[in-house]
């Protein structure tokens, strides 16, 4: 075959590649040029061209072209078998050793497998060691024939789309052939090729998410008195105060505005209305609204404290101050809230005032019980 036959089927072999892989996208909605991030076992083409150095007991030209087609595919992600054909001519010398042998054509049609592992990640250019066995079925003009051959060599592979890779090798070919010249027997070539592999069909589905875990029934478990359901915070220690949504949560209970009357509430009095200063209603209305977020925060926890103005002596204040207090605690138990979250009461005479006391509305101000919430 003329060399411009060669350049013709090796213009047509990677054209046929092309093809294929137009068709590929054409048909597949999935396909993009995004390498794929995995093992990909499709079944390939690979047509190939490259050069032989030819082993010098061959008498022929020292270099050449071949050309040749694989068909493959990935068992692992670095391990690929192909099939492969390729065909190489030599042009050999007229004279040999001053004899001369008529010149003429050595054709070699390979036919072979050929296994490649591979290191690094899919998508990085990954060097491989290549290992063959061949058929090879010589032609020239002293005998045609059959031989077997094997390869050996090292290459590199790229991926660069989801359905083409690259790949670029270098090896050694010993071809058994004893019968082209009676005086040789077998013969070692140096080969380098390139090939552009194609990937047949549609890429692969990824694979499907695991499906979610069950839910965890929550409905019956609780962390600091709110459902693990509703709460965004389980993590907190038991015993933290916290909101309807199990978060951290600083509670106040003020109780400003509710102040007694001077010198109450007497010994042994209990309603509480008859101490309180006017208007009472007000004062009860602010007690109220202290059960109701205690209500809201059961693992809160307070202490009742009671305070008097100064006027009185230091032994009678401090009565007259745990009576004040005294009287808040049972109003907080008598509308629902457990003792076991009142700590006291607790008095504190004419100690800690919060206003003066050299003035009526001073004085009126330090009469007072207050809720100490426990952070």
């Amino acid at each position: 075959m003329k060399r411009k036959g060669l350049y013709i089927l090796i213009a047509l072999a990677l054209g046929g590649a092309g093809a294929v892989h137009a068709q590929d996208n054409t048909a597949s909605a999935t396909s993009s040029s995004t390498p794929t991030s995995s093992y990909d076992g499709r079944w390939y083409i690979a047509p190939t061209v490259g050069g032989y150095y030819n082993d010098t007991d061959r008498n022929t030209n020292s270099r050449q072209f071949y050309y040749g087609l694989g068909v493959g595919r990935y068992f692992s992600p670095n391990f690929s078998l192909d099939f492969f054909f390729d065909r190489t001519k030599r042009d050999r010398d007229n004279y040999v050793d001053g004899v001369y042998t008529g010149g003429g054509k050595w054709a070699n049609n390979n036919y072979g497998v050929a296994a490649r592992y591979y290191f690094l990640d899919w998508n990085a250019w990954r060097p491989y060691l290549l290992g063959g066995v061949i058929g090879s079925y010589h032609q020239n003009s002293n005998d045609n024939g059959w031989d077997p051959a094997a390869e050996v060599g090292l290459g590199v592979s790229k991926t660069v789309t989801d359905s083409t890779d690259v790949r670029v090798e270098a090896g050694w070919r010993y071809d058994w052939d004893d019968k082209t010249q009676p005086s040789k027997n077998g013969y070692g070539d140096w080969f380098l090729g390139f090939s552009i592999v194609s990937r047949i069909g549609a890429p692969p589905a990824p694979p499907a998410p695991p499906p979610p875990p069950p839910a965890p029934d929550c409905s019956k478990q609780f962390r600091n008195g709110v459902n693990l359901c509703d709460n965004k915070c389980p993590d907190l220690p038991e015993g933290t105060i916290v909101g309807p949504d199990g978060c951290p949560q600083k509670v106040v209970i003020d109780l400003r505005g509710v102040n007694f009357k001077f010198d109450r509430p007497k010994k042994g009095e209990k309603d509480i209305a008859k101490s309180l200063a006017e208007p009472t209603k007000d004062s009860l209305a602010i007690l109220d609204q202290a059960v109701d977020t205690l209500q809201r925060y059961p693992q809160v926890k307070v202490t009742v404290a009671g305070y008097t103005d100064s006027v009185g002596t230091a032994e009678y204040n401090q009565g007259l101050s745990e009576r004040r207090a005294k009287i808040v605690y049972d109003y907080l138990i008598g509308h629902g809230i457990s003792a076991d979250r009142l700590i006291g009461p607790v008095g504190h005479g004419k100690n800690d005032p919060i206003d003066t006391n050299d003035t009526d509305a001073g004085r009126a101000r330090n009469r007072r019980t207050e809720l100490q919430v426990q952070q």
